[in-house]
């Protein structure tokens, strides 16, 4: 997809109401350190429009971009970070939840893990929490071209076996390096665009 008009339009803190956007949103979460601005600003051919940190836990809120005037990225908080306090780290559970839990236009829930570690004990919580939430989460396995390629389907297998997920659900193995994985992401997302307008249309008629 060609993005043409990209803008962060809202930041969430703890305490801050969630917009009510009545267009689709697409929300990627992860660990601290996973990716996940290079991976928004790669879908969106920025280089800045996710900033990205040296230091791990520095975004502590969720940030909704605007892309088109017709749909949102929502880049929420990386967990798992230990120099965060507890009390902290649960402030932004109860923040990511009520999101999960409010959004009637959230579309698809993109979840990033490293593919060169077996997913870590919080990314194996937020798997459980985001489809305990209703969802099925895409998951996205990040920095790819740091392995080699003869690696990559005993990293993917290792994946799907620790998060206990069967073939139904989609993994995507992505480089924000080489842009491989871009395509399937835009397609997803592409797709449920096309239902929503289908829907609107539908209920437009009656």
């Amino acid at each position: 997809m060609n993005i043409t008009r990209a803008e962060l339009e809202t930041v969430c803190g703890i305490t801050s109401k969630l917009p009510q956007n009545t267009q689709p949103e697409f929300a990627f979460s992860g660990r601290s350190n996973v990716g996940k601005s290079s991976l928004i600003n790669s879908l969106v051919n920025r280089k800045a429009l996710a900033r990205t940190s040296s230091q791990p836990g520095k975004t502590q809120t969720i940030n909704f971009f605007h892309l088109n005037d017709s749909f949102y990225f929502v880049d929420l908080p990386g967990y798992g970070y230990a120099k965060v306090s507890q009390e902290l780290k649960a402030k932004w559970g109860k923040m990511i939840e009520r999101y999960l839990k409010s959004s009637p236009v959230l579309k698809i829930v993109f979840l990033l893990v490293d593919i060169r570690h077996e997913p870590t004990e919080n990314d194996k919580i937020m798997f459980e929490w985001v489809v305990h939430n209703g969802f099925r989460p895409v998951i996205i396995a990040t920095k790819l071209d740091k392995i080699n390629r003869s690696q990559k389907d005993r990293q993917l297998k290792i994946i799907r076996s620790t998060l206990g997920i069967d073939k139904t659900v989609k993994v995507i193995p992505f480089s924000a390096k080489t842009k491989q994985g871009t395509e399937e992401i835009w397609e997803l997302m592409e797709a449920e665009m096309k239902l929503s307008e289908g829907e609107k249309h539908e209920r437009n008629c009656d």
